[in-house]
Protein backbone atom coordinates (compact mmCIF):
# COMPACT_ATOMS: atom_id res chain seq x y z
CA UNK A 1 0.00 0.00 0.00
CA UNK A 2 1.33 3.42 -1.01
CA UNK A 3 0.06 6.78 0.20
CA UNK A 4 0.85 10.29 -0.98
CA UNK A 5 -0.03 12.93 1.61
CA UNK A 6 -0.05 16.57 0.55
CA UNK A 7 0.05 19.68 2.70
CA UNK A 8 0.55 23.42 2.35
CA UNK A 9 -2.39 24.64 0.31
CA UNK A 10 -4.54 27.58 1.26
CA UNK A 11 -5.67 31.09 0.42
CA UNK A 12 -3.09 33.66 -0.65
CA UNK A 13 -3.20 37.10 -2.19
CA UNK A 14 -1.93 37.74 -5.72
CA UNK A 15 1.83 38.11 -5.65
CA UNK A 16 2.12 35.93 -2.58
CA UNK A 17 3.87 32.60 -2.02
CA UNK A 18 2.99 29.12 -0.86
CA UNK A 19 4.96 25.93 -0.39
CA UNK A 20 3.36 22.55 -1.03
CA UNK A 21 4.74 19.31 0.35
CA UNK A 22 3.99 15.72 -0.54
CA UNK A 23 5.31 12.72 1.35
CA UNK A 24 5.13 9.20 -0.05
CA UNK A 25 4.88 6.32 2.37
CA UNK A 26 4.24 2.59 2.35
CA UNK A 27 5.90 -0.33 0.61
CA UNK A 28 8.16 1.67 -1.68
CA UNK A 29 11.18 0.11 -3.31
CA UNK A 30 12.18 3.13 -5.39
CA UNK A 31 10.67 6.34 -6.77
CA UNK A 32 11.36 7.17 -10.40
CA UNK A 33 9.71 10.58 -10.50
CA UNK A 34 7.53 12.84 -8.42
CA UNK A 35 5.62 15.91 -9.43
CA UNK A 36 2.63 18.17 -9.19
CA UNK A 37 -0.45 18.52 -11.36
CA UNK A 38 -3.34 20.91 -10.98
CA UNK A 39 -6.95 21.06 -12.01
CA UNK A 40 -9.00 24.23 -12.11
CA UNK A 41 -12.81 24.14 -12.26
CA UNK A 42 -13.99 23.21 -15.73
CA UNK A 43 -10.48 22.45 -16.96
CA UNK A 44 -8.41 19.34 -17.50
CA UNK A 45 -5.72 18.28 -15.08
CA UNK A 46 -2.37 19.64 -16.23
CA UNK A 47 1.26 19.10 -15.33
CA UNK A 48 2.74 21.87 -13.21
CA UNK A 49 6.22 20.50 -12.47
CA UNK A 50 7.97 17.17 -12.16
CA UNK A 51 11.37 15.90 -11.11
CA UNK A 52 13.10 12.59 -11.74
CA UNK A 53 15.16 10.77 -9.15
CA UNK A 54 18.25 12.03 -10.92
CA UNK A 55 17.13 15.64 -10.60
CA UNK A 56 15.88 16.43 -14.10
CA UNK A 57 12.94 18.85 -14.03
CA UNK A 58 10.04 19.75 -16.27
CA UNK A 59 7.81 22.80 -15.80
CA UNK A 60 4.66 24.07 -17.43
CA UNK A 61 5.42 27.23 -19.41
CA UNK A 62 2.90 29.15 -17.30
CA UNK A 63 4.88 28.60 -14.08
CA UNK A 64 8.48 28.81 -15.30
CA UNK A 65 10.43 31.34 -13.29
CA UNK A 66 7.80 31.42 -10.53
CA UNK A 67 7.56 27.84 -9.24
CA UNK A 68 10.39 25.60 -8.11
CA UNK A 69 10.17 21.85 -7.53
CA UNK A 70 12.55 20.05 -5.23
CA UNK A 71 12.87 16.59 -3.69
CA UNK A 72 14.26 14.99 -0.59
CA UNK A 73 14.93 11.45 -1.78
CA UNK A 74 15.78 10.23 1.71
CA UNK A 75 12.33 11.31 2.93
CA UNK A 76 10.44 10.37 -0.26
CA UNK A 77 9.13 13.93 -0.26
CA UNK A 78 8.60 16.46 -3.03
CA UNK A 79 8.07 20.18 -2.59
CA UNK A 80 6.63 22.91 -4.77
CA UNK A 81 7.67 26.45 -3.90
CA UNK A 82 5.22 28.82 -5.56
CA UNK A 83 5.97 32.54 -5.79
CA UNK A 84 4.41 35.51 -7.57
CA UNK A 85 1.10 33.67 -7.48
CA UNK A 86 -1.64 34.75 -9.84
CA UNK A 87 -5.42 34.24 -9.70
CA UNK A 88 -5.08 31.83 -12.63
CA UNK A 89 -2.96 29.56 -10.42
CA UNK A 90 -6.10 28.81 -8.42
CA UNK A 91 -6.73 25.06 -8.61
CA UNK A 92 -6.61 21.80 -6.74
CA UNK A 93 -3.00 20.65 -6.76
CA UNK A 94 -2.31 16.94 -6.88
CA UNK A 95 0.90 15.15 -6.02
CA UNK A 96 1.97 12.41 -8.42
CA UNK A 97 4.57 9.69 -8.10
CA UNK A 98 5.83 7.01 -10.44
CA UNK A 99 7.36 4.37 -8.25
CA UNK A 100 8.09 0.72 -7.70
CA UNK A 101 5.85 -0.73 -5.00
CA UNK A 102 7.83 -3.81 -3.89
CA UNK A 103 8.09 -5.29 -7.44
CA UNK A 104 5.49 -3.42 -9.50
CA UNK A 105 5.92 -0.08 -11.28
CA UNK A 106 2.88 2.11 -10.87
CA UNK A 107 1.55 5.65 -10.79
CA UNK A 108 0.03 7.09 -7.63
CA UNK A 109 -1.88 10.25 -6.77
CA UNK A 110 -2.47 12.25 -3.65
CA UNK A 111 -5.89 13.44 -2.54
CA UNK A 112 -5.29 17.01 -3.68
CA UNK A 113 -4.85 20.30 -1.87
CA UNK A 114 -6.70 23.52 -2.72
CA UNK A 115 -4.73 26.61 -3.67
CA UNK A 116 -6.76 29.80 -4.00
CA UNK A 117 -5.18 33.06 -5.16
CA UNK A 118 -7.49 35.95 -4.51
CA UNK A 119 -7.56 39.40 -2.99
Amino acid sequence: QVQLVESGGGLVQPGGSLRLSCAASGSIFSINAMGWYRQAPGKQRELVAAMTRGGSTNYADSVKGRFTISRDNAKNTVYLQMTSLKPEDTAVYYCNAVLVNTTTLGEYWGQGTQVTVSS
